[in-house]
């Protein structure tokens, strides 16, 4: 039988490699380690599970990090926030550390998570799922003007658009809750015909992922606590999946750029590693990879 960790191709993998550059010995730290196929290669390289430690909000993809905990990595069931902050107060220091953003293929594949309105299922999109607060209920309980906010800021849908959606769910909610993927899906494409490919719920499914999991609040307030937690000559790799997870990891990284003497990182990507240049991983496309080493002062 497949196992998930080998359905699961990470994202940019000899980029990420070429990149964090490990080598024998040297300790690495990955907040989102998924199903551990970046862990696995760079854990290859250092030599010892022992060096790593390895986060994640999902269960699921703790419980498949297992193997990698039995070897000696450190398994932290946690949001990449609250592991930055636990580890920072440890005054713990890493020499490579990944924050990979995405949302893994077999999270978007398993139809009882809710993430995609292709498939039928609750209306969740809960990576940690024993937080109170899912898609549905934003769904059925924001009003229309915060869902109106919600989908034009997060998915990125133009005022008119995210207008009529947000009207278009709260008269459906009125007469019976949306409880799942489908319905939503239908809700929206009542309101908004189909043009080209994409599916005219796309974007909105997008929006509630994002709300449902303060994945933007996350980033912002993580991104500062790297520098703490990063070693001297530590490198960092940050992959993004959309517009807006990028824009903060690039003003970030422009931040100390604009900072002179007073940096703390050096930048190594001066424009982004697309993920249209990963050849084994057709869903990577939208990616975009941007690295930077703690200067060693």
């Amino acid at each position: 039988m497949t196992t998930p960790q080998q359905l699961h191709i990470p994202v940019l993998l000899d980029a990420v490699i070429d990149l964090l550059h490990p080598e024998k010995g040297e300790r690495y730290l990955d907040l989102t380690a998924g199903y551990g196929g970046h862990a696995q290669a760079v854990i290859a390289r250092i030599g010892s599970a022992n060096l790593a430690t390895l986060v994640d909000r999902d269960a699921f993809a703790i419980s498949q990090l297992e193997s990698l905990g039995q070897q000696g990595a450190r398994l932290i069931h946690s949001d990449f926030l609250q592991a930055s902050q636990t580890l920072a107060s440890e005054n713990q220091q890493f020499d490579m550390i990944l924050l990979d953003l995405g949302v893994s293929s077999p999270q978007l594949d398993k139809a009882e998570r809710g993430f995609s309105f292709r498939l039928e299922s609750d209306l969740d999109m809960r990576m940690d799922q024993s937080q109170d607060i899912s898609a549905a209920t934003i769904v059925n309980h924001y009003s229309e003007k915060e869902l109106s906010q919600i989908i034009r800021n997060y998915g990125e849908e133009p005022s008119n658009r995210a207008h009529r959606i947000a009207r278009a769910i709260v008269t459906r909610r009125a007469k019976q809750p949306i409880v799942t993927t489908t319905e939503l899906a239908d809700t929206i494409a009542q309101v908004l015909p189909r043009r080209g490919k994409i599916h005219p719920a796309t974007r909105t499914f997008q929006a509630l992922r994002i709300e449902t999991n303060d994945e933007l609040g996350q980033i912002e307030r993580t991104l500062p606590l790297l520098i703490k937690l990063l070693a001297p000559g530590g490198r960092l790799a940050v992959i993004s999946f959309h517009s807006l997870e990028d824009r903060l990891v690039k003003n970030f990284l422009k931040e100390q750029l604009n900072s002179g003497l007073e940096a703390d990182l050096t930048v190594l990507t001066k424009h982004p590693i697309s993920g249209t240049d990963d050849v084994y991983n057709p869903r990577a496309r939208s990616a975009k990879l941007r690295a930077a080493a703690k200067i060693n002062n």
